[in-house]
């Protein structure tokens, strides 16, 4: 609803008229009053007076004994009309006089009856237009009725009032002109004060407001202008605190965004536009970028009334996690905040030492478990026995080389999977590794190793954990092949690239086996159900690792191959 407003020049020259209107009504009927009165007793006294006259010739008439035609005589020299009354009252002249018969004139019988009682009557009537007077006539103990009109008192009066009104009407107009003029200065004066008020609410602080006047409005500028001195100063002082923060916050490697209710984006350092992947600008709408957690839902519930801190982790990438932590808007506050952190690198290095642990119990177990075999079988009384001494004696030398080798293929992978330390990739010759390998594999009866490699075949890996890995995939073959052969196979793709397979001819897997074969912990029906479930995983972690790739085929009943490829090593190695 729209409200209605006067300037204020005009309800102040409606004030002044008001005031003025007032005044001049007030000053017109004391004036009027006055004047009438003055007129009235004007009146009196010049009726009084020729009365006075009028009885005296009337007096000397009556005692001539020539009433009636000197009483005419009189009444027309005085301009009056006269009545002479006995003492008991009656009348003893004309009934008319001057042309105006007894009975128009006034309140004659009051005032022929006052006379008689020995007092002057005296009356004005109509604004001093008419008067009677009475006077007691000593000769004859009667009275003496004078009656008189003076029309021009009476218009007069009328042209003093209509004068008093005429300067009314002036005073009320001067007034109103007065009051416009100075509510004009005023209003403009106010207006500047305005002008300057809401320059300074729209963040201009340059334009000094400077005072014409020392009265109060004067003193209501100058405080305004002070007021706008120092918060020109505190703006400033704000605007370099923060661009400060804002380079600060530039530098900072979480992420932070600043947003109002309708999410759109206040500010976004260079941290969270990286990790958000969006250029964002002020006024931007707050973006959604990952499926597993909106985060538009997120930030919205930071306005709620109850909200509190809220906390929440996303992983948009396999490799990649972020830690999101929102600050609710204040009682009073508008704004909301999201901090961002990238925790890859920790949530990495949190799960190699945890897979660290599961893979050393799970690939020690083995030579751990030979070696104790093996000291067993001496204490036993092998040790007497020259010949099995030094078969087990070998074999505890080979297991614990091998012990030794899975230790620091364990910790190469844990470094690489923590980035901390990358696997040192140089060019390794394939065959003496898979000779190597085939010589420490122990395969069932009946079946056959075969390696098949060239000579001059080399890749870029590292040679202790990429044996680990092929000596895996080997052992279980070995483990999951009962008859016909094991392949140790390496071979070219193409000029970048050499595959290593490792085939077997053993119970093979199950699709819906081979769609888990690298998730941890898994054990196939068919395949490693007394096991751990860790050492496909640990392959596929390795191979990763080592910046190669391994799949599987695998047929129930008919075996399995296992190929990983890595970068060939003569071409990177130039």
């Amino acid at each position: 609803m729209r409200s209605f407003g006067i300037g204020m020049r005009w309800w102040l020259t409606l004030a002044f008229a008001l005031i003025a209107a007032v005044t001049a009504i007030a000053v017109a009927e004391v004036f009027s009053r006055e004047s009438e009165a003055a007129f009235q007793s004007r009146a009196s006294e010049l009726a009084i007076g020729t009365s006075v006259r009028a009885a005296a010739d009337v007096t000397t008439a009556l005692q001539a004994g020539d009433v009636k035609s000197a009483l005419n005589r009189i009444a027309a020299e005085r301009g009056l009309s006269l009545y002479v009354f006995t003492s008991n009252g009656d009348l003893i002249s004309s009934t008319r006089s001057g042309g105006i018969p007894l009975e128009a004139v006034p309140r004659w019988e009051e005032a022929v009856e006052t006379a008689l009682d020995g007092f002057r009557f005296t009356a004005s009537i109509d604004d001093g237009g008419k008067t009677v007077v009475a006077l007691r006539l000593p000769t004859i103990e009667g009275a003496l009725l004078a009656y008189a009109e003076r029309p021009d008192l009476a218009e007069g009066l009328v042209l003093a009032r209509g004068s008093i009104v005429e300067a009314a009407l002036w005073a009320v107009l001067v007034g109103a002109l007065v009051g416009f003029l100075i509510a004009t200065l005023i209003a403009a004066r106010t207006r500047r004060i305005a002008a300057a008020a809401a320059t300074i609410e729209q963040g201009s602080f340059d334009t000094p407001l400077r005072p014409r006047f020392r009265d109060e409005l004067g003193a209501l500028a100058e405080t305004i202008d002070r007021m706008r001195g120092r918060l020109r100063e505190s703006f400033a002082q704000l605007k370099s605190e923060r661009d400060r923060l804002g380079r600060l916050l530039g530098r900072l490697q979480d992420g932070v965004v600043s947003f109002d209710r309708s999410l759109n984006v206040e500010f976004a350092n260079s941290a969270a536009q990286r990790l958000l992947g969006a250029r964002l600008s002020e006024g931007d709408p707050l973006p959604d970028p990952w499926q597993s957690l909106s985060l538009q839902r997120f930030a919205s519930g930071l306005f709620e009334a109850d909200a509190v801190v809220a906390e929440a982790r996303v992983s948009p990438q396999a490799d990649r996690t972020y830690a999101l932590v929102g600050i609710p808007a204040g009682r009073n506050s508008e704004t909301a905040l999201l901090v961002l952190t990238d925790v890859s690198a920790r949530e990495r290095r949190e799960r190699a030492e945890r897979e660290f642990v599961t893979n050393a119990a799970h690939e020690l177990r083995t030579p751990l478990a030979a070696i104790i075999g093996a000291v067993e079988m001496l204490e036993a009384g092998a040790k007497d026995e020259p010949e099995a001494r030094d078969r087990f004696l070998g074999h505890i030398g080979r297991e614990s080389a091998r012990l030794g080798r899975l230790a620091r293929a364990l910790l190469m992978l844990a470094s690489a999977q923590t980035r901390q330390e990358p696997p040192r990739l140089t060019p390794v010759s394939l065959r003496p590794l898979l000779e190597e390998i085939a010589d420490g594999l122990l395969p069932g009866a009946g079946v056959a190793l075969v390696v098949e490699c060239p000579d001059d075949l080399t890749v870029l890996t590292e040679r202790v954990l990429a044996g680990q890995v092929v000596a895996n995939l080997a052992a279980n073959a070995a483990k999951h092949t009962d008859h016909g052969r094991i392949t140790l196979a390496a071979f070219p793709l193409d000029e970048r690239s050499v595959a290593i397979e490792v085939r077997d001819t053993g119970r093979g897997m199950r699709p819906e086996e081979q769609e888990r074969v690298f998730d941890r912990f898994y054990r196939g029906g068919s395949r490693d159900g007394d096991g751990f479930g860790l050492g496909l995983a640990i392959v596929r972690d390795a191979v990763r690792a080592l910046g190669g790739t391994i799949s599987i085929a695998s047929e129930a009943g008919v075996g399995t191959t296992a190929r990983v490829v890595f970068p060939a090593g003569e071409e990177l190695a130039a």
